[in-house]
């Protein structure tokens, strides 16, 4: 493994086709606060309209390397172009019809990922969520920052809001209207539920929100007495008295729906039937179980009763 100072940051821009990336990465390598001479490496996985032009930068310590091919975008091959260009940082152009997980594979063993922005042109953005959802949700579930590029006062940002919401709670949004102006959403969006109580009932409606909630801010929920339906499942592996109970949620489409669950303590000897639908009650307490490899929310099981199979027994987040 190489040495913590040694470590190459990556700074990566997703988005499709014409999508503002390379127009956004020229200008950050224009700006002098980011372009101070550090040897970099540009990149570029997709080739759009606009060119790079290396004279306008204020440094010119910039290698460029072009892969077309998703054949190419291997780990071995991209050692190999960091390795000759003997950058110290890398500025990636990712082709917007690669998986993140193809990227991920693919990274250099010293390399790490420093910031990740996506870039979205508003005119096409409806026709790739309704014809290519999960390639949206693969990017929106990575970036830090969503950037709506040639926006106009017309567009409603309410839709694509939910859109985003849709996919992560965290990524920031920015709008950046036609005629140069910024503006960050701040566009309220509350759970359906109040997390402020003592005593928390999630219907089967929300179960998607608040899984994702509990998972990303688990200490918001610490101490909180939760009720909510779900699906048993429990393995040989599990210790004892232990189940795990959640719900099979769809982010996108069928392809991507995953058994989603948190970890069960149940003390009182009649632990339900593996596969079996439930509601139940109990106090969250967030803690460190080997089946969570690290700290997460453990459901310290109360009450539980027999249940019937939601009317929507898949879970999403619409």
């Amino acid at each position: 493994m190489p040495d913590q100072n040694d470590v190459i940051p990556i700074y990566l821009f997703l988005g499709f086709l014409e999508s503002g990336k390379t127009k956004f990465i020229q200008e950050t390598l224009e700006d002098r606060r980011f372009n101070k001479g550090e040897k970099t490496l540009l990149l570029i996985c997709e080739e759009g309209i606009e060119e790079y032009d290396i004279s306008r930068m204020p440094k010119k310590n910039i290698v460029t390397h072009v892969i077309e091919d998703k054949e190419d975008f291997t780990m071995e091959n991209f050692t190999k172009i960091l390795k000759d260009s003997g950058a110290e940082r890398i500025v990636v152009e990712y082709n917007g019809m690669w998986t993140m997980d193809e990227f991920f594979k693919a990274m250099p063993d010293e390399t790490t990922i420093a910031q990740v922005m996506c870039f979205v042109d508003p005119t096409t953005f409806m026709n790739y969520n309704s014809n290519m959802r999960s390639l949206v949700v693969d990017k929106f579930n990575t970036t830090e920052m969503v950037v709506f590029n040639r926006f106009e006062k017309s567009f409603d940002p309410n839709e694509i809001h939910k859109i985003v919401r849709g996919v992560s709670r965290r990524a920031e949004i920015v709008y950046e209207y036609s005629d140069g102006q910024i503006a960050y959403d701040d566009i309220e969006d509350p759970l359906p539920f109040d997390v402020e109580a003592d005593e928390i009932t999630i219907e089967d409606k929300d179960f998607a929100l608040w899984y994702r909630d509990i998972m990303e801010e688990p200490f918001k929920y610490d101490g909180k007495i939760m009720t909510f339906k779900g699906l048993t499942a429990k393995n040989s592996k599990f210790p004892e008295n232990t189940y795990a109970v959640g719900r099979h949620i769809m982010t996108c489409c069928v392809e991507d729906i995953q058994y989603c669950w948190m970890v069960a303590q149940d003390e009182s000897g009649n632990e339900p039937p593996n596969k079996e639908w439930i509601t139940v009650t109990g106090k969250i307490s967030v803690q460190k179980h080997k089946l969570y490899k690290g700290k997460g929310p453990v459901l310290m099981v109360q009450k539980v009763e027999k249940a019937e199979v939601p009317e929507q027994p898949v879970a999403t987040f619409y």
